[in-house]
């Protein structure tokens, strides 16, 4: 016999006494809107419970919260059917899912349950949502680059293997193929994608197009659409962090990808509203902000193994100051925007450099790979800058060596940046094309290379708006 078998035995008897503990049972008092009171039924927040109505149809439902004695219920599929009086019966205590290496290739729903048709699970183990975290000083820091096969990516914002990173942009301008890329040319072990809130139309699209058969190969995918009740979609995050976590524990370099963290925590807002907590900003109550870190924090390394995130995070209005932007760039460690005015140019992937930021990269590159990624960044800076005067035919070359720098460079540095949805950048390949980039700026330059400077480029230099005048007496 091995030595997990026993383990294995504990935790399956473990499950079975909690299930015995909790023979509850009672009937409906009241409905409203979306929750349902159930008088002296006395069960956990989070036990999971089924309503038999009159008719014999079972629906699931979810202890969410209480007042005084009256247990509050959320069902998990439609409410058809249920009237006052009918059953309501306590299954389980907690929420468990299937987890093991049989989960490779399969996609499941926001229970852990398979959906895709290739028959059911061969999981010998379940594991509890949201059981196991990396103790802070269990954490080994983030020293080491992990290879995402995107080369703006890998050259100018570094991630580390542990990493937590945003992917923020309004909706359509390539968030689902961005994720598609990293999960099929990542150097991480194994990918957990977690789509929450999508259109059912989504889902087999991104799968069979984005993801592909390469990707899903090594990749889990939990799938929670719009149209299912909000704990669910909340539990399909949850579900993802657990099954990560248990891939991290077996040693692995786990890439977690979450589309969309929005949608979950809007989930959880339907949730927070149900149960009467306050409205904060634009509606989002307490507890939505109070899940955003339990949730990010399933990432991290140890001596064991590593989990790096990438979670989408859809911008109402292209506004990074709303709500849940805002709380999660202060919970990330970095942010990558995706840009609508580059996706209408036709520029893929839409990574807006400027405004994008790895706060790890300077601990895991070295000092040339750093300083070749500042030059660009630099440059990118400066023609931003003079764009405008440039499309209208004002710049006039030779009143500014920085400018010319950066428009003569404009087309190389765009090529770089860009990528073809089926082209894969190996991460050593995407440096070293970074670095002769940079030398050739500072072969340009007569051998010196500039310091990024602490301001930027005036908004209205005097060299260039000579051009104009030109113009004028041309006119």
């Amino acid at each position: 016999m091995t030595l997990d078998k026993p383990i294995h035995l504990q935790q399956r008897l473990a499950a079975v006494r909690r299930t015995m503990s909790l023979k509850v049972e009672g009937k409906i008092a009241g409905l409203t809107g979306l929750t349902v009171e159930v008088k002296d039924f006395i069960a956990p927040v989070g036990a999971q419970c089924e309503i038999v109505t009159r008719n014999g149809i079972r629906i699931p439902a979810q202890v969410i919260g209480f007042r005084g004695d009256v247990s509050i219920l959320m069902p998990l599929s439609e409410m058809t059917g249920i009237s006052s009086g009918d059953l309501v019966r306590c299954v389980a205590g907690e929420v468990s899912i299937p987890v093991g290496d049989s989960l490779l290739g399969r996609v499941l729903n926001g229970s852990g349950e398979p959906i895709d048709g290739q028959g059911p699970l061969l999981c010998q183990m379940k594991q509890a949502l949201q059981s196991r975290r990396i103790a802070p000083l269990s954490r080994t820091r983030i020293t080491e680059p992990i290879g995402t096969g995107i080369r703006a990516i890998d050259a100018l914002l570094t991630c580390g293997s542990g990493q937590r990173l945003g992917i923020f942009s309004g909706p359509g301008v390539g968030k689902s193929v961005l994720l598609g890329m990293i999960s099929r040319y990542t150097a991480a072990d194994v990918n957990v994608i977690a789509l929450v809130g999508e259109r059912g139309r989504e889902v087999r699209e991104f799968i069979e197009k984005d993801l592909g058969p390469q990707g899903l190969a090594r990749s889990v995918v939990i799938v929670s659409t719009s149209d299912e009740s909000a704990p669910l979609r909340v539990q399909a995050g949850f579900a993802a962090a657990t099954i990560a976590d248990t891939f991290r524990r077996q040693g692995k370099n786990v890439m977690m990808l979450m589309d969309s963290v929005t949608r979950i925590a809007m989930a959880q807002r339907q949730i927070g509203l149900a149960m009467g907590e306050p409205p904060t900003t634009k509606g989002f109550t307490p507890s939505v902000f109070a899940l955003l870190p339990r949730l990010l924090e399933s990432c991290g390394r140890d001596d064991v193994g590593s989990i790096t995130g990438f979670f989408t995070v859809l911008v109402e209005g292209d506004d990074l100051s709303e709500p849940i932007s805002d709380a999660m760039r202060s919970i990330l460690d970095g942010h990558l925007w995706l840009s609508r005015q580059l996706a209408n140019r036709g520029h893929y992937p839409a990574v807006d450099i400027l405004e994008s930021i790895s706060r790890l990269m300077v601990d895991i590159v070295d000092s040339e790979h750093l300083q070749a990624a500042r030059e660009i960044t630099r440059l990118t800076a400066v023609y931003r800058d003079i764009e405008d005067l440039v499309n209208i035919g004002a710049y006039a070359p030779g009143t500014n060596p920085e400018y010319d720098l950066a428009v003569n460079n404009r087309k190389a540095i765009q090529e770089f940046l860009q990528q073809g949805i089926a082209e894969r950048a190996a991460y050593s390949e995407s440096v070293e094309r970074l670095k002769t980039l940079a030398k050739q700026v500072v072969r340009a330059t007569g051998g010196k290379s500039r310091e990024p400077r602490g301001e930027t480029v005036p908004s209205k230099p005097q060299k260039p708006t000579l051009g104009l005048e030109r113009m004028a007496v041309g006119l």
